[in-house]
């Protein structure tokens, strides 16, 4: 049975699961009935409000932004809108947050920033914990001359070690470059911890936040990043990459747009011109939080508090979906769970060494009407560190707030029938 919204035992409000899925017109598909989808952290679906207003831009403002006439504004407005309105939910400003194709395109044009600012001989911290948009751009810049030191996962448990990193830090590190959660290993790391510890030693600090930020939107203002990045299709939005460089950071490195988006925070890391309704669009996501926040009893809060109401509803939702998951699969002797047992220190995004090749066991799952995904899903390092095959791949099962117990149910019974 689904839940309503209204008071769990501890106190703390419960997400009213029919008035979310009733959000995402996905579930209303015919072609989509009978399936469980478990692959959000290839892509989450879209909501309505997202989708009203792509719709809407597509339909009457597809026009170039910023004219004088009413198309055209409207149209500038509500990008702006999207950009102001998300910013003010990550707790940043309106001129720190920027869109780009991707999170991989993104944090190439700001390792080319980084190139040109720092000396060869200084260095960059990565780890072999990411998904390879935020590593792969960085080691390129070991043919420039910068250092690249790697911050390796423990081979066990794919967890990164505070201490090692201490040890990777000096006087010549100006960056470091981790995931808030990788998108396999799933263990949520401590941003504020790790940035502090960066700021420490004199060096910026990059989140790549894309698989984190699908299970509530973070406070990146008061997590404290120079830089936080994520991509609006995995939450709830279109296929656009969302940048947030923070202002002191943004004034020291140098313009990668046209020469007269220099001086515009916004613009000076956007090569190319953005997808203009997909930016709009966007848009959609902050109603969503809004609406989620209000329905749920939560209407007069600040922006920021608002959202992190909501990513508070849908963290309490996932953990609790979460936790019979990993028992189930933890409990099996014929598979490896990648990453903690415990649902609170994780994300729902579960990855299974089975000892063979995934891609196969992935297809049988889709015959039970459960879909999930099989490969390396751009994480080779970690597969590799971790003493995998990344030709085998692993199965990935990824969830966010909009999944029922009914599903979490099925999925475990197919995995019984597959494995």
């Amino acid at each position: 049975m689904t839940r309503k919204v209204g008071k769990a035992n501890h106190g703390v409000m419960t997400l009213d699961i029919e008035y979310v899925r009733a959000q995402f017109p996905a579930f209303a598909e015919p072609d989509l009935q009978g399936l469980a989808f478990f692959e959000n952290a290839g892509g989450s679906y879209t909501c309505r409000q997202v989708l009203n207003r792509f719709e809407r831009f597509y339909r009457s403002r597809k026009v170039q932004p910023y004219g004088p006439y009413a198309a055209s504004r409207l149209g500038g407005e509500e990008m702006d809108e999207a950009r102001l309105r998300l910013s003010a939910m990550l707790g940043v400003e309106g001129d720190e947050l920027s869109f780009g194709p991707s999170t991989t395109q993104n944090t190439y044009v700001l390792a080319q920033a980084f190139r040109q600012m720092i000396s060869p001989g200084q260095a960059i911290v990565v780890t072999n914990q990411d998904h390879e948009a935020n590593s792969g751009p960085w080691r390129r810049l070991e043919q420039d001359g910068i250092e690249i030191r790697e911050w390796k996962v423990d081979p066990a448990t794919g967890s990164l070690n505070i201490e090692d990193l201490k040890a990777l830090l000096d006087s010549d590190v100006r960056l470091v470059c981790f995931p808030h959660c990788s998108n396999v290993v799933g263990e949520i790391n401590p941003v504020s911890k790790i940035t502090a510890i960066a700021h420490a030693a004199g060096a910026f600090a990059c989140v790549d936040g894309v698989s984190y930020a699908p299970h509530g939107f973070p406070d990146v203002g008061a997590l404290g990043p120079d830089i936080y990045l994520f991509s609006a299709y995995k939450t709830f939005g279109p296929h656009q990459g969302i940048m947030v460089v923070r202002r002191a950071l943004a004034d020291l490195l140098p313009n990668q747009a046209h020469y007269f988006n220099a001086d515009s925070r916004y613009k000076k890391f956007t090569p190319a011109g953005p997808d203009h309704a997909q930016v709009a669009a966007c848009a959609g996501m902050a109603d969503y939080v809004d609406q989620l926040a209000e329905h749920h009893g939560a209407p007069n809060k600040s922006a920021v508090e608002r959202a992190s109401f909501v990513h508070d509803l849908m963290r309490a939702r996932e953990v609790a979906l979460l936790q019979p998951l990993l028992d189930a699969v933890g409990g099996r002797n014929d598979l490896r769970l990648l990453g903690p047992d415990r649902a609170d220190l994780r994300a729902p995004t579960v990855a299974l060494d089975l000892g063979r090749p995934a891609e196969p066991v992935a297809a049988q799952l889709a015959q039970k009407g459960i879909m999930a995904g099989g490969g390396d899903f751009y994480a080779v390092r970690l597969l590799e560190a971790m003493g995998i095959d990344p030709r085998s791949g692993v199965l990935r099962l990824s969830f966010t707030h909009y999944t029922t117990e009914e599903e979490i149910a099925a999925l475990v019974d197919a995995l019984d029938a597959v494995l």
